[in-house]
C-alpha cells in the first residue's frame, strides 16, 4: 500500500478562491449591507446589530467530519461554505475579512512576504527570524493603506467593537487590517462571550468582530482531529451557543473561520536542500504556501528546479501565472512586488519548511495555506437573535 500522502496527492484538486462571489472578503461588506449600508447582503436579513465570530482554524470539512463534537455549530444552517483566499493563512484571511478585499488588493500576501530586501513576519511585525519591532519603520497603516470595513462602518455611524486577545491590541497586524472602533481585550472564553454579547446590546446600529484563536493552536500542536483538538472544538461549540443564547432579538450572529487544516508529514527542507536554494534570494510564506524570490534572470531556472524537486506534491507556478489564474484576486500595482517570482501551493500531506527562520512552525503536524478544499473552505453559520 502506498503512503497516505501519495494517495492524497493524486486525489487533491485545486480550489481557486471565489472572490466576489463566495469568499471571506465578501462577508463584512454583506454584514454592513444587512445593517443598512449599500451593498449585497448575501442573504442576511436587515438587522440593527451584527456580530461576526471568527474561529481560527474552523474549516468546513473538519466541522462536518467532527460534527458530533460540535452539535450546536453543526446543527446551524450553513449559508456557505466560503473560500478564504490564497494563501489560506491567518494574517491573509483576517486582512481579507477586515478590509472586504481579496489579497491582491489589500497586499497582505503571506505569513511573510518581501518588502524591500527583507521578509516581514506579519504575525510578529518583525523581520522573519528576527525580533526587531518594525511598526515604526514599516507602519502598519502604510503596509495596508486601504480603509478597513470597520473604519467604513464607524464612519457610517455604526458603533464598532473588536473583541479579541488582549495582547493583540495595537499589534502590527491588528493596526493593518482590523483598525476601527473600540478594542476590547480578552483573557479567556468567558470574557470573549461576554464582550461579544455586550457589544451588540444597546441602542443604535452596532457591529462586533470577535476572534477565538485556540482551535488553530491545538490543531498546529497536535493535529486536526486529535483528541485535544476535538475537546477544544467542543469548547468552541459551547462558546458559540452561549453567545447565541444571549443575542438581542434584532441581532444576527455570523460564525466563520479563516482556514481549514491538514496533517502534513512529507517534508521538504529548503534550508538543507541545495537545489531549492540555488538562485534563490528569499523564501517567504509558510510551509503550505511559499513565495520564492529569485535572483535577476533566474525565474525560469528556479521554477523548473522547484517543479522537479517537488513533483506532484505541490502546484509550482510563476508569480505571473499565479496572478493570471486568480490565486490572489485582482492585484494592485503597488502590491505586485510582494508576490514571489515563483509561487508554491502544497498538495497532499506536504510541507516545505525552513527550520532556521521558522523553527516553531516547521515541526508542526497541523498546517494550512494552500489551495485544497480542506484548507480553503470555511462555514458561514448564521444565528438570529430572539
Amino acid at each position: 500500500m502506498p503512503p497516505i500522502w501519495q494517495a492524497r496527492s493524486v486525489l487533491d484538486e485545486m480550489l481557486v478562491p471565489r472572490y466576489g462571489q463566495a469568499a471571506l472578503s465578501d462577508l463584512l461588506p454583506a454584514v454592513l449591507a444587512a445593517l443598512g449600508e449599500p451593498g449585497h447582503s448575501m442573504g442576511l436579513p436587515p438587522v440593527r446589530a451584527a456580530a461576526v465570530l471568527l474561529i481560527d482554524g474552523l474549516g468546513h470539512e473538519l466541522l462536518r467530519q467532527y460534527a458530533a463534537d460540535a452539535p450546536f455549530l453543526a446543527g446551524l444552517p450553513d449559508s456557505g461554505p466560503l473560500t478564504v483566499g490564497f494563501p489560506s493563512t491567518t494574517p491573509i484571511s483576517l486582512a481579507s475579512l477586515g478590509t472586504g478585499m481579496p489579497p491582491g488588493a489589500h497586499g497582505m500576501l503571506g505569513l511573510s512576504f518581501r518588502i524591500g530586501d527583507r521578509l516581514l513576519d506579519t504575525l510578529k511585525w518583525t523581520p522573519l527570524g528576527g525580533s526587531t519591532d518594525l511598526r515604526d519603520e514599516l507602519v502598519p497603516e502604510e503596509v495596508q493603506p486601504s480603509a478597513t470595513a470597520l473604519e467604513r462602518a464607524q464612519a457610517a455611524g455604526i458603533e464598532v467593537t473588536v473583541v479579541s486577545k488582549k495582547e493583540f491590541g495595537g499589534s502590527g497586524l491588528t493596526r493593518a487590517v482590523l483598525r476601527g472602533g473600540r478594542y476590547r481585550g480578552t483573557y479567556a472564553l468567558g470574557d470573549l462571550a461576554a464582550g461579544v454579547i455586550s457589544a451588540v446590546t444597546g441602542p443604535g446600529r452596532r457591529l462586533c468582530y470577535g476572534y477565538h484563536a485556540d482551535l488553530d493552536g491545538l490543531g498546529h500542536l497536535h493535529g486536526p482531529g486529535t483528541l485535544p483538538w476535538r475537546m477544544q472544538l467542543a469548547q468552541v461549540d459551547r462558546l458559540a451557543s452561549l453567545i447565541a443564547e444571549h443575542l438581542p432579538t434584532d441581532t444576527v450572529l455570523v460564525i466563520t473561520g479563516d482556514h481549514g487544516m491538514v496533517s502534513a508529514d512529507l517534508t521538504f527542507d529548503v534550508d538543507t536542500h541545495d537545489d531549492l536554494q540555488r538562485d534563490v534570494l528569499l523564501v517567504g510564506g509558510d510551509p503550505r504556501a511559499r513565495h520564492v524570490y529569485t535572483r535577476d534572470g533566474a525565474v525560469d531556472e528556479v521554477l523548473a528546479t522547484w517543479r522537479a524537486v517537488l513533483g506532484e506534491n505541490a502546484w509550482v507556478v510563476s508569480g505571473e501565472e499565479a496572478v493570471a489564474n486568480g490565486w490572489f484576486g485582482p492585484v494592485a500595482v503597488p502590491m505586485r512586488s510582494r508576490i514571489g517570482d515563483v509561487v508554491v501551493a502544497a498538495r497532499g500531506g506536504t510541507k516545505i519548511i525552513r527550520p532556521g527562520a521558522e523553527p516553531f512552525i516547521s515541526w508542526m503536524n497541523g498546517q494550512h495555506g494552500s489551495l485544497t478544499s480542506a484548507e480553503q473552505l470555511v462555514p458561514l453559520l448564521v444565528v438570529h437573535g430572539g
